[in-house]
């Protein structure tokens, strides 16, 4: 099976998203361990350093005093005219060296280059010397320039054992009899020192490792015991958002948490009164709505009766009269249509409103609504051109509400396309089909579609409209769209017209993941 590590870093990165916890544990555990590391860091060099200096200061100072004593043999020699038997003199030298230096050094005497005649001693060495490994050229330098009485040292590797060990090698001259001079060198292991600096280490790395396992569980339950009422709150604000407007926060003790969830209680106290009182209300203005709707019905039949009598023999009324007849026809039917757009729109607030589904060829619908407007484009001398370039057109829908949707958006666009032709594009995918009508006409501006589809608004309350609107018609042709599972969605911009854009799903109850058409349609060519 092959590792996808694509999908393990998407989960990590939800996760890390999703957690405040962790990013919380995780970061307090990240920066305590780099303020360990550099503290400790900090502590080790330190450590190191003084270790070293105090070390050196002690060998060398040691060293300085074991090279006087050898000297003091040497001088004592000399003065007491001994010439022939300077090997125990050496010896001596040597014995001297040993009482004063504590440890077991590497002691060496060489002869120093560049000097001529028979050399009075012969050179010596002890344990594992190498003049080769231990003696460079820069520490014979400075050995021969050194002042008397003052000795040179130098940090070198020594072999021990078969590993590599610090350790520090401390020259000066001797001056023997006759002139000859020797060079002596000390050569102590710093072993031990190594051996409590790896040990200071390693108990500063532990306590480091144990300090920030504690941090991070210390951390870890102070998160927890704050994250977790959040958490809570979180979860019932969810419950809140989703309708369960009787959850609340538990409350227990005098904290802060617990003035929070108080505090959290008495808003969702006030939400849940405001939200009955707005229910409340809303349904005594949709009970309102409707009852005034149905009880207009009756004398509305009465005045529509009476006014098609008069309108039907304005021929015998003086022109003054049949002219007021005409007015009482016109304005009764709009009033009539404004009474049937109320008690619709009542139906959808109280949620009453039923779908009579079935397969619906969307290209037979858009040319039932054309020819139900092509009386009023002809009277505006608009040209509605059908653009459908094939597919899979059938749907199932409610036909009636559909075509009450496009003959809605066909009037509109030709009271408001200045006599331009309207294209209306049909077109269909496998899950969804979609109807844009574009005119080419005035256009609104942004300001405007924000409010296109509310209620009783218009773009341009004193522009004379050919279909006597009611204000309503984008708010129920919206509510149609919505009851299907679909969407109306607008463009428009001032001097390029507008284009409204229906997509609806082409089985009931799936859910759209697109349009197959653009908003605006591509334009035709003339």
């Amino acid at each position: 099976m092959r590792f996808d590590w694509r999908a393990t870093l998407a989960r990590a990165v939800r996760l890390w998203r999703g957690s405040l916890q962790l990013r919380t544990v995780a970061l307090t555990v990240v920066l305590s361990a780099l303020a360990v590391t550099i503290i400790g860091g900090y502590v080790v060099t330190s450590v190191r350093a003084n270790l070293f200096d105090q070390n050196t200061a002690q060998v060398v100072a040691q060293a300085g005093r074991a090279i006087l004593a050898a000297q003091g043999e040497f001088t004592q020699a000399d003065e007491a005219g001994v010439d022939d038997d300077l090997e125990l003199v050496q010896y001596n030298a040597f014995s001297a060296m040993r009482a004063i230096i504590s440890s077991d050094p590497l002691v060496a005497m060489l002869r120093a280059p560049g000097q001529t005649g028979q050399p009075l001693v012969d050179d010596q060495v002890s344990g594992a010397f190498s003049e080769a490994a231990m003696v460079s050229a820069a520490l014979r330098t400075a050995v021969a320039d050194a002042d008397p009485d003052t000795v040179a040292w130098q940090s070198i590797p020594i072999t021990a054992d078969g590993s590599t060990q610090p350790g520090i090698i401390v020259g000066s001259l001797l001056q023997l009899p006759q002139g000859q001079t020797y060079e002596l060198y000390v050569v102590y292991n710093l072993r031990p020192v190594q051996e409590t600096l790896a040990f200071v280490q390693g108990s500063l790395a532990l306590a480091g490792v144990a300090l920030v396992l504690l941090i991070g569980a210390v951390s870890y339950l102070v998160v927890r015991l704050v994250v977790g009422p959040v958490r809570v709150a979180a979860e019932t604000s969810e419950k809140l958002a989703a309708g369960q407007l009787e959850e609340r926060l538990p409350v227990g003790g005098e904290d802060e948490l617990s003035t929070l969830a108080r505090s959290f209680n008495r808003m969702a106290d006030s939400l849940q009164r405001q939200i009955r009182q707005l229910a409340d209300l809303s349904r005594v203005q949709q009970r309102f709505v409707s009852d005034v709707s149905h009880e207009l019905r009756t004398p509305l039949t009465t005045i529509r009766l009476a006014g098609d009598v008069l309108y039907d023999q304005r021929g015998t009324f003086p022109p003054a009269t049949a002219r007021t007849a005409e007015l009482l026809h016109a304005q009764t039917e709009r009033f009539e249509t404004l009474l049937a757009d109320l008690l619709e729109m009542s139906r959808y607030d109280a949620g009453a409103v039923t779908l009579e589904l079935e397969p619906t060829n969307l290209v037979r619908l858009v040319e039932d609504a054309i020819d139900a407007v092509r009386p009023l484009a002809d009277e505006k001398e608009t040209e509605i051109r059908l653009i459908a370039p094939g597919g899979h057109f059938d749907a199932d829908l409610d036909a009636r509400r559909i075509r009450r949707v496009l003959q809605n958006l066909l009037g509109n666009a030709i009271d408001h396309g200045e006599s331009r032709p309207i294209d209306v594009h049909v077109d269909s995918d496998q899950d969804a089909v979609a109807i844009a009508v574009r005119d080419h006409g005035i256009g609104m501006p942004a300001a405007d579609l924000e409010h296109v589809f509310d209620r009783f608004w218009r773009a341009d309350p004193s522009r004379q409209r050919s279909t006597g609107g009611t204000g309503l018609g984008l708010a129920i042709a919206l509510e149609d769209a919505t009851v299907h599972g679909g969407v109306l969605e607008v463009w428009s911009a001032p001097a390029e017209g507008s284009c409204f854009r229906l997509t609806l799903p082409r089985r009931r109850g799936e859910d759209l993941r697109g349009s197959p058409l653009e908003l605006p349609p591509e334009e035709v060519a003339e």
